[in-house]
């Protein structure tokens, strides 16, 4: 028998092993469920656009798509050089050198991501439109009569989008490139240090070629972000895929062309990840099991402390403070909060209530499943365990669509149920209730939870686990009396995540939401597409509020080490 027949015998024997136990094929069962329940809405998907009408594929060919393709491919390549520069950059100033202002700069950096992109687009074109405060400015110091008389860039543009969607995503790669500059071991930049490397050629040949892997899964996070947005790109112009399947579907009524184009969007999305595992292939570094000096900040001297000051200051204001300002601002000179719309409270009870039912039921979830990869240690549970990430990498309109025929088909089972013993039926419980949205949050952002909980479980011994066994203890009683206690911060901060992150969604929200159910995303939308943006800046506020508590506490736990400060050349 040879090695590869040894090795094929015994995987089979322990993976039938593995079966015959009670516990492990239940955690076995239930990862496949899991898998099963987010290939479903894709199975859907691709099941309605090949049904689907086959005369609308030529107009899409020669109408819809080259626009949507050409539309986003520049987009996508417009904010990915934006995050990618004033993330990266900032990472590197806050954590090589010393500034006036970097300590503040620090914990501000990531506060953009508390604000959806939709809420950006809608306040910088009201600052930066024809009739808005800039120009209105301008003209009163110019003398200029009218938007003839001078030229002034268009927000509501291609350009425009890129601007807006990049400043407020930056942050996903800032954050990643942080984190791997601050594991990187000091020796290297000192042994670079002392060959006569600049600052520029420190940054260039040895911090950045070590945080590729980082970078790379942080630009994934922004595109894959890019493309679930809608209310940006439709408010400013754009027409991207993720619009062509919203108009598609609801204004020319074509479910079939939507579904073909959001399979045209799989594709790119698919695409995308695999351009992250080709920014990250043969990039493992061995780090050292003795415990790493964090690099050392360099205080900075002259001009270039004013200029690594104005660097990371430029980000946070366009991408946080000016939109912060100016939603106050409106709150209150238009006296939103004397003039209180009343059916804003009953919007909000519900934002929330979605939101956390949607939490609560993702990160049980999450913890069941790294329990249950940690109970088996198969590769089918590893794999089970990818595939449940991937709902994070689809688009909202795409999940939406998928989603619809598999909720309709369980409310036509249910009403069959009622009919055959009650005679009548219910009507549409699923697909006509909040339960939709639930679930297309779930499936959205279950890998938060899923990748938190593993996070958090593998700082847990499994020692810890032999022991509580041999001691007569169940696995439901060690996942409550160790795994849960242990791994209680990790899955916080994944609670915290995840509801904010069903608190800004909006693509599939509009799309599965009940008649006559408003969130806080659809109520802003409403008033965005009506032209007066204004008259829901206090709704934007509430979201912007509740986001910005969980990416504090992301950023209250950024530095790993503290990081001593050492002189440097005067700039």
């Amino acid at each position: 028998m040879t090695a590869t027949t040894f090795e094929t015998a015994a995987a089979r024997f322990a993976f039938t092993r593995m079966l015959r136990r009670p516990a492990s094929l239940f955690a076995t069962l239930f990862l496949v469920a899991i898998a099963g329940f987010v290939l479903t809405p894709l199975a859907s998907l691709l099941h309605i656009a090949w049904k689907g009408d086959a005369e609308i594929w030529p107009h899409l060919i020669s109408y819809v798509l080259p626009v949507a393709l050409f539309d986003t491919l520049w987009l996508l390549a417009g904010v990915a050089t934006i995050a990618a520069v004033a993330g990266t950059g900032a990472a590197w100033l806050i954590t090589a050198y010393q500034f006036p202002g970097r300590d503040t700069l620090a914990w501000l950096l990531p506060l953009p991501l508390a604000i959806p992109t939709y809420i950006v687009a809608y306040v910088y074109v009201d600052i930066l439109d024809a009739i808005g405060p800039l120009q209105t400015l301008l003209r009163a110091a110019t003398g200029w009569r009218n938007a003839a008389d001078y030229w002034f860039p268009n927000v509501r543009s291609l350009p425009g989008a890129i601007f807006v969607i990049g400043i407020v995503l930056y942050p996903y790669v800032y954050l990643a490139a942080r984190a791997m500059f601050q594991t990187q071991s000091a020796s290297m930049i000192e042994v670079a240090r002392t060959l006569g490397a600049s600052r520029f050629m420190l940054a260039r040949h040895v911090a950045l070629p070590l945080a590729r892997p980082a970078l790379a899964v942080g630009i994934s996070l922004v595109l894959l972000e890019t493309l679930n947005d809608i209310g940006a790109s439709e408010y400013l112009g754009v027409q991207t895929l993720t619009l062509s399947i919203f108009t598609t579907w609801l204004n020319r009524g074509s479910l079939p062309g939507a579904a073909q184009i959001a399979c045209v969007m799989l594709l790119a999305v698919i695409a995308l990840m695999a351009l992250e595992r080709h920014g990250r292939r043969h990039r493992r570094f061995a780090a050292s099991p003795r415990r790493q000096r964090v690099l050392q900040r360099m205080k900075l001297n002259g001009a270039s402390r004013f200029f690594a000051f104005a660097a990371c200051a430029l980000p946070v204001a366009l991408g946080f403070l000016v939109p912060a300002i100016y939603l106050m601002h409106e709150v209150i000179a238009r006296g939103l909060l004397i003039g209180f719309d009343t059916s804003l409270i009953r919007h909000t009870i519900t934002t929330v209530t979605l939101s956390a039912v949607a939490t609560a039921i993702c990160v049980g979830i999450g913890l069941a499943a790294a329990i249950a990869v940690r109970m088996v240690r198969g590769r089918l549970a590893a794999a089970c365990l990818v595939i449940a990430g991937l709902g994070y990498a689809i688009p909202g309109t795409v999940l939406a669509l998928g989603l619809l025929s598999p909720l309709v088909g369980i409310d036509e089972g249910i009403n069959w149920l009622t009919r055959s013993f009650a005679g009548v039926g219910v009507g549409l419980v699923v697909a006509g209730s909040g339960a939709a949205l639930v679930i297309a949050y779930v499936l959205r952002f279950l890998a938060i939870a899923t990748g938190s909980a593993q996070a958090g479980l593998s700082r847990i011994s499994t020692h810890m686990d032999d022991v509580a066994r041999t001691l007569g203890a169940k696995p439901f009683g060690v996942a409550y009396a160790i795994h849960l206690p242990l791994a209680r911060p990790a899955l916080a901060g994944a609670a915290l995540l995840v509801f904010v992150d069903c608190l800004k969604e909006l693509p599939a929200t509009l799309l599965l939401r009940p008649l006559n159910v408003e969130t806080l995303p659809t109520y802003i939308y409403q008033f965005a597409t009506r032209g007066n943006f204004e008259e829901g800046a206090l709704a934007a506020l509430l979201i912007v509020a509740v986001g910005i508590l969980p990416v504090i506490r992301m950023t209250r736990f950024a530095d790993i080490a503290p990081a001593p400060v050492t002189s440097s050349a005067a700039g």
